[in-house]
This record gives C-alpha cells, sequence and structure tokens, in this order.
C-alpha cells in the first residue's frame, strides 16, 4: 500500500513544485528514493547526509507556519494542502507573488534550520563558526571573539546546493525567477544576524567583552520577506535566456534585493483548480476593518454570515492562602463574520 502511494507520488509530480517540501511531511520516515521530484543532485546530497535531511524536515515546518502566519488575513493564506507532496497544490505552478513568496521564504527556511543545528551540535559536518576567532572591534570598542557563533555560511552553502539543484537542470523564466528568490531568502537570514556580547569585569563593568555572532528570530526574515513582496517586481525573461527584463519600463533601481514574479496572481475570491485558489467563502473576517482583512475585502463584495457564540473565560481569579487560585466561569458573547459563498447566477438554476 505504502509503495503504490508512492507511486502516486511520482507519476503526478509537476515540474514547477519544490518537492522537497515534502520532506516535512514525511519527518522522521525519510527515504531518499521516495521523496517524489527530488532531482539526482539532491538525491544525492539527501543520500549523503540523512541527518541533514531531517533538520530540513523540521525546518520546513517552521517557515510554512511563519508563511501562514504573514498572510493569516489576506485571501490567500499560504495553506497547506493534506496529501499532496507539492504543499501548496497548483498555487505554486503559477509565477507569482505568491510562488515568489513561498520560495523565498523556504530557502531562508532551510538555512535557518541547517545553521541553527550545527550551532547546537547536532550535524556532523558543521558546528560553530571558526573563523570568529581573536580580535575585533564595533562602536562600542573592542571585543573578543568567544562563544559559538552562528556558521551562517555553512548553512547558506549547502542550502544554496540542495534548494537550487532543481533549477538549474532547466534554463527557462521560471528556473530563474525561482533561483532569484531562493537567493533573496538565504540572504535574508544573513541580513539579520546580530551581535551578542558577555560583560567580563570587576562589578558586571564591560571593561572586557566576549562576543559572538547569532540569528535573529526568524519572524524578523518573514517580515522583510513580507515587504519584499508588497514590492515585488514583475519582469520578463530577456532574449538571450541569461536574466530578467523588468516589465515596467519606469521601474528605477535594481531588482537583486526584491522578489520577482513573471505572472499576476488571481484575486483568490472563487475557488478555482486551474489556479489553485481554494476561495475565501466560509473565512472569517473583521467587519470593522477597512484592510485585508475586513468583510468587504476578505468575502470580494459577496457579504457575509454572522454567528453569535458564547465564550466561557476564566476571571474574577484570587489567590487562597495557602496555595491555589480559585476563578469563576465568565461568559461572553462574541458575534463571528464568516464570508459568504458565491451565489451562482440564476440562469444556471433554470438550464
Amino acid at each position: 500500500m505504502f509503495l503504490s502511494f508512492i507511486l502516486l507520488l511520482l507519476v503526478f509530480t509537476p515540474r514547477a513544485d519544490s518537492s522537497w517540501w515534502y520532506i516535512g511531511a514525511l519527518g522522521a520516515r525519510v527515504i531518499c528514493d521516495n521523496i517524489p521530484g527530488l532531482v539526482s543532485k539532491q538525491r544525492q546530497l539527501c543520500q549523503r547526509h540523512p541527518d541533514l535531511m531531517q533538520c530540513i524536515g523540521e525546518g520546513s515546518k517552521e517557515w510554512i507556519k511563519e508563511c501562514q502566519h504573514q498572510f493569516r488575513h489576506h485571501r490567500w493564506n499560504c495553506s497547506t494542502l493534506e496529501r499532496d507532496h507539492s504543499v501548496f497544490g497548483r498555487v505554486i505552478l503559477h509565477s507569482s507573488r505568491e510562488a515568489a513568496f513561498v520560495y523565498a521564504v523556504s530557502s531562508a527556511g532551510v538555512v535557518y534550520a541547517i545553521t541553527r543545528a550545527c550551532s547546537q551540535g547536532e550535524l556532523k559536518t558543521c558546528n560553530c563558526d571558526s573563523q570568529k576567532r581573536g580580535k575585533a572591534s564595533d562602536d562600542a570598542g573592542d571585543f573578543d571573539w568567544g562563544g559559538c557563533s552562528d556558521n551562517i555560511n555553512y548553512g547558506i552553502k549547502f542550502a544554496k546546493a540542495f534548494v537550487d539543484a532543481r533549477e538549474r537542470t532547466v534554463r527557462d523564466a521560471r528556473a530563474l525567477m525561482n533561483l532569484h528568490n531562493n537567493r533573496c531568502g538565504r540572504m535574508a537570514v544573513k541580513r539579520f544576524m546580530k551581535l551578542e556580547c558577555k560583560c567580563h569585569g570587576v562589578s558586571g563593568s564591560c571593561a572586557l567583552r566576549t562576543c559572538w555572532l547569532a540569528m535573529s528570530d526568524f519572524r524578523r526574515t518573514g517580515d522583510y520577506l513580507r515587504k519584499k513582496y508588497n514590492t515585488a517586481v514583475e519582469v520578463t525573461m530577456n532574449q538571450d535566456g541569461t536574466g530578467f527584463t523588468v516589465a515596467n519600463k519606469g521601474f528605477k533601481g535594481t531588482t537583486k534585493n526584491n522578489l520577482v514574479y513573471v505572472e499576476h496572481s488571481p484575486d483568490y475570491c472563487l475557488m478555482d483548480r486551474t489556479t489553485g485558489s481554494l476561495g475565501t467563502a466560509g473565512r472569517v473576517c473583521n467587519k470593522s476593518s477597512g484592510g485585508m482583512d475586513g468583510c468587504e475585502v476578505m468575502c470580494c463584495g459577496r457579504g457575509y454570515d454572522t454567528t453569535r457564540i458564547k465564550h466561557i473565560t476564566k476571571c474574577e481569579c484570587k489567590f487562597r492562602w495557602c496555595c491555589a487560585v480559585e476563578c469563576r466561569d465568565c461568559e461572553d458573547t462574541v458575534d463571528i463574520h464568516t464570508c459568504k459563498p458565491h451565489k451562482r447566477p440564476d440562469w444556471l438554476d433554470k438550464t
């Protein structure tokens, strides 16, 4: 039965997805030959570094969660599909802003997971950054390198080799787009490396400092890439197939640190199998908001239903000596607003 399941996955593996995302679903049961969609280079790295694959699998859960946090109030909310090795369904097959963000944040997630595992001593092939030795200085003065600096360069190097391998097997606009956004994701993690220090001296003075480089919380990377999604640049492939040309002739600047996309996004209002849109019917919206989470925007003008529910919460808590906290159960009524489904045209019901 398991072999039949794997065979079905292999048969229906599309070209444009990143099937290594599926490692997170397989978890500890990762078998390199049975992960659908891996290219030869990825399969070799998987077989050579099973501990890193486990690390990537755990990391994938983290960046998917971050993606869903960033888009929790949007029509497209980074929904995952159960038993779908492409994880996000047909949305990723289109070269849209959403695909650009997913590729960037997933690439960043691999860098983050591997770098963290290196510093925690979980991997045989890496540890702390050995180049951070001796003395250095910053705006606060001189310090000694010590502790365990995160080995960000190792994380970036492996992520580039593994994640980019699939895109390097073809040379089309989508592959170039993915490679560009993968790099933006990797560099986003490095962008937020921070110097942490410990003071040594009489009475805790900072006459002497020992410092190390550490990654910031992954939320900072997610917030940064979310802003890059907002300002993503539409591009077309140039004539010789080696790079991009910005579609907007009035664009000033460079695309180096921007996410890029080739196709315009659907509005995600209605369920559409061809685009992978799940629609917004049944989504919770905010009646009083004028933003993306507001009922007018989220429901695409279809209106919303209101359901009144009762919440039981603990209230009027008091500490009793000794040693317990006693609370009352308080009942609160809350209105929940959800988007109405799409109304079928009357003529469809008459035919």
